[in-house]
């Protein structure tokens, strides 16, 4: 069916409840909010900065060796070319990042590290739980309905979203969109192994109280509801700002979010500084709080995720970057590389670097709609697809004495592979009674294993289904319904579709994609629209007819 004849016929499901592209404010380039953008009141009451208490550990080292510390660092919508280890870096290498380039050089760095999802939420569901999110139904990212509805009723151009009202009343509550309570998540497994685990910042896996981090395995946690928070109030004159009149999901998150924390699901309070600073500075506190005990700490920042906030220090820092939007961005990496090496730093401090396993990855690709284009090279897409730009992401691993400095390796993994190798390293029992989708992945690093890790990977949401077999890699979308395939051996940047030239190959993968597909559960809440994402080109460029996109629906 053509583009035309589906849009027409979904026409009478659109919402028409934002403005049109035309209508949008253009992007401003100072830290005031921006004409058009309407403050929501906030829900809740939000209290002064206060201190924050963390359990302390025993006051002396265990007699003998203790379990591993295992950290893992979770970013959020940061580019492979983001950092100058893949090869780049910010605004063309002006932002080195010498900290989270560290951790792969001291280490492992996973080319070929992938995501278990095209946005946020469900990549961390397949982290925490170590299986693909839609074996449980967890295929899309809670999203509120009314934010549904004015984000996909904004008109782009060419390639406008579709929106299924007629599905609202099949929704659940926002609350309840949370990662079943009968999945097993990896701070559980590591209490019951005699971890004390703690959550610093961005859950996004479900709001009520049964789903909340304090509620599945965190002994303590420190951050905010949903899937984000501001890094600073809006007119904070600590801070930055950009603004991306351009977006309609940026307008929305400077409208809702607030400035905030919660301790383990208590009170929110206001944070001391910048979010990314301030989450660093309690997860030092934790750090030597904890240091004579093994620990598990999920440090999961929401930089550089939208809304773009920087320090003014880290602004200033960057004048030879011109352009008001890279810039700010390019602090915000600035910032995370400056933290992260805080954290490593503090490890070294408390006696603790070859005692703790230290992994890095992000939840996504750099997202399409900040409006910079280089975010992902060289890789085709972004966030909202599974073309290499939105799933291939940096991926790292360190653990002095164990792992090898300076180790590539060049298999692909992803990211229900840290929750079995986070078992692994502290030995912690597996549920046994469930298809786990993970593999320890130390045996290779170190060469005790030979061969791949995965004979295939898969990925879906909604009508978007894609595997990669080997080093072949299938994409099938209905909307524009078409078939890309590529040999990532020879094409890794996803450029030349065999999809005609090979059709034993084209029929191989399907049926593998159609035995993944029954094995799948059906999602626990419905899509309720779908968005075009160009391919090659950001947001912020005008749509053209030769466009090659993807739908991406949630």
């Amino acid at each position: 069916m053509r583009l035309k004849s589906v849009l027409l016929a979904c026409a009478a499901c659109i919402a028409l409840a934002a403005p049109t592209a035309a209508q949008t404010p253009p992007p401003t380039a100072d830290s005031t909010l921006p004409p058009g953008v309407t403050l929501r009141s906030p829900q809740f009451e939000i209290g002064p900065p206060r201190d924050v208490v963390w359990q302390q550990g025993p006051a002396t080292p265990p007699r003998g060796r203790k379990q591993p510390n295992i950290i893992v660092i979770m970013v959020d919508d940061m580019g492979y070319n983001d950092i100058t280890l893949n090869g780049g870096g910010v605004a063309d290498g002006a932002v080195p990042t010498p900290n989270i380039d560290s951790i792969g050089r001291d280490g492992v760095s996973f080319s070929q590290g992938y995501t278990g999802h095209g946005t946020c939420a469900p990549s961390r569901a397949a982290l925490m739980t170590g299986r693909y999110p839609t074996r449980y139904g967890f295929e899309f990212t809670p999203t509120p309905l009314a934010f549904a509805r004015q984000v996909r009723a904004f008109h782009y151009g060419i390639f406008n979203p579709v929106y299924f009202r007629d599905r609202e009343s099949e929704l659940i509550p926002y609350a309840d969109m949370g990662v079943p309570t009968d999945q097993v998540m990896l701070p559980e497994i590591l209490r019951n192994a005699g971890y004390h685990t703690v959550l610093f910042g961005k859950w996004h896996l479900g709001n009520s109280p049964k789903f909340q981090p304090h509620n599945r395995g965190f002994n303590e946690t420190l951050g905010f509801d949903g899937g984000g928070a501001l890094f600073l109030p809006r007119n904070d004159p600590r801070g930055v700002n950009s603004f991306q009149g351009f977006d309609p999901i940026d307008m929305n998150l400077w409208s809702i979010l607030q400035f905030y924390v919660r301790k383990d699901g208590g009170p929110a309070f206001q944070p001391k500084r910048h979010m990314t600073d301030y989450l660093t500075d309690e997860a030092l506190s934790a750090i030597t709080a904890n240091r004579n005990r093994p620990f598990f700490m999920f440090l999961s920042y929401n930089a550089p995720h939208t809304p773009l906030q920087a320090t003014k220090e880290d602004y200033d820092a960057l004048p030879q970057i011109a352009d008001h939007r890279m810039r700010v961005y390019a602090a915000m990496i600035l910032g995370l590389d400056r933290n992260i090496g805080r954290v490593l730093q503090k490890l070294q401090e408390e006696g603790l670097d070859k005692d703790t396993l230290v992994m890095f990855t992000s939840d996504n690709g750099g997202a399409y709609y900040i409006g910079l284009p280089d975010i992902n090279r060289p890789f085709r897409g972004w966030k909202q697809t599974f073309f290499e730009g939105g799933i291939r992401t940096p991926f790292l691993m360190r653990w002095p004495g164990v792992i090898a400095p300076g180790t590539n390796y060049r298999a692909p993994v992803t990211h229900f592979d840290i929750f079995t190798t986070a078992a692994a390293v502290g030995r912690a029992n597996l549920p046994r009674d469930r298809v786990l989708d993970g593999v320890d992945l130390l045996p290779f690093v170190q060469g005790r294993k030979t061969g791949r890790p995965h004979e295939a990977l898969f990925w879906r949401v909604g009508d978007y289904r894609v595997v990669r077999a080997g080093d072949w890699k299938l994409h099938m979308t209905k909307l524009p319904a078409k078939a890309w395939l590529y040999d990532l051996a020879s094409d890794p940047t996803e450029r030349n579709n065999l999809a005609e030239s090979r059709p034993d190959k084209l029929a191989e993968l399907q049926a593998l994609l159609a035995k993944h597909d029954a094995e799948q559960a059906k999602p626990l809440w419905p899509e309720l629209g779908m968005t075009a994402i160009m391919l090659d080109h950001s947001l912020i460029d005008p749509q053209r007819p030769t466009d090659e996109y993807v739908y991406w629906g949630n």
